[in-house]
């Protein structure tokens, strides 16, 4: 008996001995806000989350540019049928389920989670652990926290606000749940819809703060990546363009343009400069890029299991090629080729032939095995000398050139080592009635993704080029606009010429009588009613194409119906595009999101 009652008082002590505290239980994977961080390293740590979010499918990682973005802008056709959120997004007619929207919406607010985390990470460094030489590195990790939340406010408004800013008012339309801090408990994670004009002016003031921490700070060596003033400044200016705040853009904007030390890149840089060329990393011209490396550590890009920096859009748009056989329909991508260029984007650049041509018997092909290096059939000569001229004497936009890879004109390397030449995709090989262009800005030129050739490990899909998030072309076609909006058209038509000369091979501060525009409703390379006389439109269409600008652009002119009707049809939804100016300019509110938080309301529509 007495033996029973001193094992059970035992047991008892032993397992109240090692009883904790509830509130002292942390989770294993997670930092504790008690202890950590100790250092400015350690406070680096929690920033990292903030860039590596970046990468994720909802924005840079397969999904977003690629399949979402790009089809709403109708840069590119879709040869894959079968997605139901993809093909909504090509049909600009999403469902409240989209898979991609709902992506976004998880990526953009992880990545505000983030970087209120790293801010409350570094108030806590500095009431704890501190000393004063850790001030500027602070400072300078806070400066990057608040531009990258600012940054995908600025991502999450203009896809999910109600409305833009402009000068009919939109200010008190529903914008999107404003999260300045870490939520503690579950009634904190129920947020109301702010306001349009809340919202700006939260990234206004994020972004004010972030330059203001970062003022002086020049990265080298590994940190070249990492955000600057000028960076923040840029940003903020785009910010003041998107809202019609033209005073303060024009500001800004030439702040950076006289100050960054940053200018436009030469073409003969440019043309190569979205295509895994590491002499390009970090240019003259680049404010913000995100750094990703050719390596998915053996694994499936963001899918791997293993730690990697790779992002995957290249194997979406990966270009055809003739390669192998040496027959015309036996072509084959060098990625999955998901998508090709949009017809009416190459008649939209001013390419001035018709999309039939003859593929005639190649004079020097002799015998039954056909290769890269003897196909069967080449393009007719005559149309090909033609297709040269276009490009010699520049009768075309030289940058279709830099987006797109003519069929049988242009090459690419399908096996990391030969050239064959560019093909149009399998199954329209022999279509005399489409272009078929393949898509070259941001594709894999140069090796095969399916087989991870170029610097890639094998057996392994990575890209292997950096994604340009704010570059000075945007920062002058910005300056442009808000100068035009205060009623400057001088310096609004210079600005234009600027990035136009350069496109064309010129010195971009010296005017141009062959290239400049002569008015700001001069003719362009298109012949469209909404891009054919308004340089400021299509030189935004044609600088940042498939950089994922233009569907903004669309929204904030609310020119979509028209873009629809000029682009008609794509050949993996059936019908003609639709729009629907009721809704179709803001993505529906993720049904999640709906049902998660109590306190949301659903856009206009949906």
């Amino acid at each position: 008996m007495y033996k029973k009652i001193y094992i059970a008082i035992l047991a008892m002590a032993l397992v109240s001995g090692c009883k904790k505290d509830p509130l002292l239980v942390a989770p294993t994977d997670q930092y504790s806000t008690g202890g950590y961080p100790q250092s400015t390293a350690d406070l680096n740590s929690v920033l990292a989350a903030g860039y590596s979010n970046l990468r994720d499918q909802g924005y840079l990682g397969f999904h977003f540019l690629p399949k979402a973005l790009s089809n709403s802008m109708h840069t590119v056709n879709s040869l894959y049928n079968g997605d139901g959120s993809w093909n909504e997004m090509a049909n600009t007619n999403l469902a409240v389920t989209n898979q991609y929207a709902l992506e976004a919406w998880q990526t953009m607010y992880t990545g505000v989670k983030n970087c209120n985390a790293t801010i409350a990470a570094a108030a806590l460094f500095n009431a704890k652990y501190a000393k004063a030489a850790d001030a500027p590195d602070v400072n300078a990790i806070l400066g990057q926290a608040y531009f990258l939340r600012g940054f995908y406010y600025m991502q999450l408004e203009t896809l999910f606000g109600e409305s833009y800013i402009s000068a009919s008012g939109g200010g008190d339309k529903m914008g999107v749940p404003i999260y300045d801090g870490l939520p503690t408990d579950l009634n904190s994670t129920q947020k109301a819809r702010a306001t349009v004009k809340e919202v700006w002016t939260f990234i206004e003031a994020d972004l004010k703060k972030s330059a203001e921490l970062l003022k002086g700070k020049v990265w080298t060596g590994d940190d070249r990546g990492r955000v600057t003033e000028w960076s923040a400044k840029g940003l903020l200016g785009k910010a003041y363009v998107y809202t019609q705040d033209w005073a303060n853009a024009k500001t800004v904007l030439l702040d950076v343009i006289q100050n960054s030390g940053k200018t436009l890149m030469p073409f003969a840089k440019y043309k190569d400069a979205f295509n895994g060329n590491t002499a390009n990393e970090f240019n003259e011209e680049s404010l913000f890029e995100l750094n990703v490396d050719n390596d998915s550590k053996g694994g499936y890009g963001i899918y791997s299991g293993a730690a990697n920096a790779t992002a995957l859009n290249g194997l979406i748009w990966a270009p055809w090629s003739l390669g192998g056989s040496g027959k015309v329909e036996d072509s084959f991508a060098l990625g999955y080729g998901n998508e090709f260029l949009h017809d009416g984007n190459v008649t939209r650049f001013g390419f001035p032939l018709g999309t039939a041509y003859n593929l005639v018997a190649n004079p020097k092909y002799t015998g039954s095995n056909p290769s890269y290096k003897n196909p069967e059939k080449i393009m007719d000569p005559a149309y090909k000398t033609a297709s040269l001229v276009v490009r010699t004497a520049q009768t075309a936009d030289p940058r279709l050139f830099v987006n797109g890879l003519q069929p049988w004109v242009d090459s690419v390397r399908f096996d990391g080592v030969n050239y064959a030449p560019s093909a149009k995709p399998n199954g329209l090989a022999n279509n005399t009635a489409v272009y078929a262009w393949s898509v070259r800005k941001y594709a894999p030129t140069l090796y095969n993704e399916n087989t991870g050739q170029g610097n890639a490990p094998t057996n392994s899909i990575a890209d292997a080029w950096n994604y340009y998030l704010l570059r000075m072309a945007d920062v002058y076609l910005l300056y442009a606009e808000a100068s035009k909006g205060a009623g400057d058209n001088a310096t609004a038509l210079e600005y234009l010429n600027k990035v136009k000369r350069r496109a064309y091979g010129l010195p971009f501060n010296t005017p141009s009588i062959t290239v400049d525009y002569k008015s700001l409703s001069d003719k362009t390379s298109a012949s469209d009613a909404v891009l054919g006389n308004n340089p400021l439109y299509y030189e935004r269409w044609a600088e940042l194409f498939n950089e994922g600008s233009w569907w903004f652009d669309v929204c904030r002119w609310r020119i979509g119906k028209q873009e629809a009707a000029y682009y008609k049809t794509a050949i993996n939804v059936s019908g003609d595009f639709q729009w629907d100016d009721s809704k179709s300019y803001t993505w529906p509110i993720p049904i999640n999101e709906i049902n998660s938080n109590s306190k949301i309301k659903q856009n206009p529509g949906y």
